[in-house]
């Protein structure tokens, strides 16, 4: 049986949205194993003097519980 959970994060770049949602989804892997999807709920700009400035993202990651009979064979 598979038991998935869902977390939210935010994620920012100053290069492009694609960029704020690979930043994000890599940080994330660092803590958390077994990322299998991503909903991006949210994007928004920051603007500064009439110029995007920063693209952020707003997203939802679902990702496999780890079972304990599993994590004791690693």
């Amino acid at each position: 049986m598979t038991v998935a959970k869902i977390i939210e994060i935010s994620s920012s770049s100053k290069k492009s949205f694609e960029d704020a949602i690979q930043v994000g989804i890599a940080r994330a892997a660092e803590s958390v194993n077994d990322i299998q999807g991503a909903w991006i709920q949210e994007q928004k700009v920051v603007v500064s003097k009439g110029k995007v400035v920063e693209y952020r993202v707003q997203m939802k990651l679902t990702f496999v519980l780890q079972s304990k009979s599993s994590s004791k064979k690693k």
